[in-house]
């Protein structure tokens, strides 16, 4: 099943210094942390917080060049998770045809948020990311998970670069 989410905010990893995307259901009851590089978040942030640049940055780029085609973005899907590797599908409809393009989920959800493309992600890719393992030194993930559970959106603010 695909559960349909939101950004709830972009912010640093307390234990890592690495950015994550909390993606977040409609009702609340599920979060979803994707860690992410930082320019892939900067991109995100560039677009949360609707700041211009003077030249068109890589997925505005993308974008443009999915709309000079008459294509369209009709949603980005977080569809697997191995070996804390999440994986993503930029679902993009071109002259009446669906194609499915394999993408990191920053790189999609940085595209989804300049084409207004709803964000879906596989419940079991949900399912899976709990307790999330973030490799060999395996800092205290019990800690941080309970952490991100109980996140209060006022907590969050801006991420700034």
């Amino acid at each position: 099943m695909q559960i349909e989410m939101t950004i709830k905010g972009l912010m640093v990893d307390p234990i890592t210094n690495t950015p994550i995307v909390i993606l977040r259901d409609k009702d609340g009851q599920r979060v979803l942390p994707i860690w992410v590089g930082i320019f892939e978040a900067n991109a995100i942030a560039l677009q949360i917080e609707n700041v211009s640049t003077p030249r068109p940055m890589t997925h505005d780029l993308l974008k443009n060049i999915i709309q000079n085609l008459n294509g369209q973005v009709q949603r980005i899907l977080v569809s697997d998770l191995q070996e804390n590797t999440f994986f993503a599908v930029i679902y993009v409809l071109v002259a009446g045809e669906t194609h499915a393009i394999d993408a990191r989920p920053s790189d999609a959800i940085a595209l989804a948020l300049r084409t207004r493309a709803p964000i879906f992600v596989e419940e079991a890719v949900i399912d899976n990311a709990k307790p999330f393992d973030m490799g060999p030194d395996k800092p205290d993930t019990e800690r941080l998970q309970q952490w991100l559970e109980n996140l209060d959106p006022d907590e969050l603010g801006k991420y700034k670069m």
